[in-house]
């Protein structure tokens, strides 16, 4: 858990998806993440801007639970969870951004690791 304190949690590194399709992105999200972080679980999105999801898909032959909130707080992120492992929060750049606008958010949520 992040500790406690007026300061938010950190971002964990940044996700530029193609759409707003959850269903259509996780999956290669997901493929794409550090073997270390093992199995994501659950994943939450932030806003409305996310296409209506069942509760669950099937990914990778593996059950993950679909969250989207409305919240004030971070409404650019999602949240990744796996039992044992972790949390990982990221940031989302909007599908429509261009590469020229992407690139800066990309360098500043992965410590200029792009």
């Amino acid at each position: 858990m992040a500790p406690l304190g007026g300061l938010p949690r950190p971002i964990d590194g940044a996700w530029w998806p193609r759409s707003y399709d959850l269903l259509a992105e996780l999956p290669p999200l997901l493929a794409g993440l550090p073997p270390a972080w093992g199995h994501i679980n659950s994943v939450t999105v932030n806003g409305a801007e996310w296409s209506a999801t069942p509760g669950r898909m099937l990914v990778s032959n593996q059950v993950v639970r679909l969250r989207r909130i409305l919240a004030a707080s971070a409404p650019h992120t999602v949240v990744l969870l796996a039992p044992g492992r972790g949390r990982w929060d990221l940031l989302v750049v909007p599908p429509n951004t261009t590469e020229e606008a992407a690139e800066p958010l990309l360098a500043s949520a992965t410590g200029g690791h792009v």
